[in-house]
């Protein structure tokens, strides 16, 4: 007798029923030309700005990096619980929002993911004067994401340019290149370009530096509760690590995600327990242990698709029980805190940039280097111009490739908003 599934693949399809026609004409856009969309964008991003700066406070000598974290995450959700509190016209409940990406503290040779647990913090030294501070956070309203990251070193005074500007000269560099590139990277990734071009400018300015991209840092596309999406971009192009070539298309918006390092760029993990994980959707297992089942179903509930610290479930014991069975049957990605060698300069820098429908890249976060001020910049020299005449100053025989320097030249990314013609 033949499969019932064969005679129901040979039926013509039948008519869409009244409560499916009511959910596609409910689809909602979730692109950037949606004006709600991008105004969600707009305000993820002043509350990742806003909470960046405050954060950047708190890094002081003798502040604890747990501290720090649970600061930065606290005050990104009371900001977003501010705002957008009345339901959605479209699916009738109040937008999720908070982190996107809990605070980290990178400190040193350390490159990122560190996020201390409350029990651990006296396995990490306070902060002392002249750490360099690699802060990474994500904010999203509504499942729409912006991500920021930026460098900082503790104590300098970072309104001097005689204090930035004794700095040792390798540390500049790996501070420099880290904004150039993202700044050549935003100038690149627009509609048409194709992610490999951004890989070889991204190449080009390590060279400039001396610096080498960290491996496995990757640049990647996201969406509406999507951090990681589909297109990517390596930072540097390596045997063992390829990704399908693509071309970007307007509407898009992507993570600029540059590290830079004064070593060989082959970050390692540093045996710190893994605090940020990520629910893998796509993956189903039966769990069979008590206390992984009940921290599973906190996550599900707490945290269905965007990272998350361990740090802000209200068990901690019961999480650290209970994410290695999760972890093993990967319903969980782990994003685990990784280093270079002792004594090498690590620096980070993270935009997020919106592919605007009439070809503009608009960069919405992100700050420049603490090192700009240093650069002797004119009025309306760009921040990568000011950054490799710096670097020309400093080390006169640098070859600046052609192509980097027109792109360094572009004017910066404006949107101009078409006036309301009056009634």
């Amino acid at each position: 007798m033949a499969d019932s599934s064969d005679d129901e693949g040979m039926l013509p399809p039948m008519p869409p029923t009244k409560g499916e026609e009511d959910k596609k004409e409910a689809v909602v856009d979730t692109s950037i030309s949606n004006p709600d969309v991008l105004t969600k964008y707009k305000e993820a991003a002043k509350i990742a700005q806003a909470s960046l700066l405050d954060i950047i406070g708190k890094c002081e000598p003798g502040a604890k990096i747990v501290d720090i974290c649970r600061f930065g995450d606290e005050i990104i959700e009371k900001r977003c619980s501010e705002i957008f509190k009345n339901k959605s016209k479209a699916t009738g409940k109040v937008p999720l929002k908070g982190v996107a990406f809990p605070v980290c503290i990178s400190v040193n040779e350390t490159v990122c993911h560190c996020s201390p647990l409350e029990s651990e913090t006296d396995l990490f030294p306070v902060l002392e004067h002249g750490d360099m501070i690699k802060i990474d956070l994500g904010v999203h309203l509504d499942g729409y994401i912006t991500t920021v990251a930026h460098t900082i070193i503790v104590g300098f005074n970072q309104s001097s340019a005689e204090s930035i500007s004794s700095l040792p000269k390798e540390q500049q560099n790996v501070i420099d290149a880290t904004y150039v590139a993202t700044e050549v990277a935003s100038k690149l990734i627009k509609a048409g370009n194709s992610n490999t071009e951004v890989t070889s400018a991204i190449k080009q300015v390590a060279e400039m530096y001396d610096v080498r991209p960290i491996s496995g840092t990757q640049i990647h596309q996201m969406k509406q509760f999507v951090v990681d999406g589909a297109k990517r971009i390596l930072l540097r192009d390596e045997v063992d690590q390829k990704v399908e070539k693509c071309n970007f298309e307007s509407l898009e918006v992507y993570a600029l995600d540059i590290a830079m390092s004064s070593g060989d760029g082959k970050s390692r993990e540093t045996g710190n327990r893994t605090t940020v994980f990520k629910r893998a959707v796509e993956n189903k297992y039966a769990l069979k242990n008590k206390a992984s089942r009940a921290f599973f179903n906190e996550v599900n509930k707490k945290f269905p698709a965007l990272p998350f610290t361990l740090r802000a479930l209200p068990d901690e014991k019961g999480s650290k029980m209970g994410v290695r069975e999760c972890v093993n049957h990967e319903l969980l990605l782990s994003y685990p805190v990784v280093a270079e060698k002792k004594g090498d300069f690590i620096a980070h820098s993270k935009f997020t940039v919106l592919l605007m429908g009439n070809g503009v890249t608009l960069p919405i976060t992100g700050l420049p280097p603490l090192t700009y001020l240093s650069s002797g910049s004119t009025e309306g020299q760009k921040i990568g111009e000011a950054l490799v005449n710096q670097l020309k100053a400093r080390s006169p025989d640098v070859n600046v490739p052609e192509n980097i320097a027109e792109l360094l030249l572009q004017p910066p990314a404006v949107v101009v908003k078409k006036d309301r013609k009056k009634k």
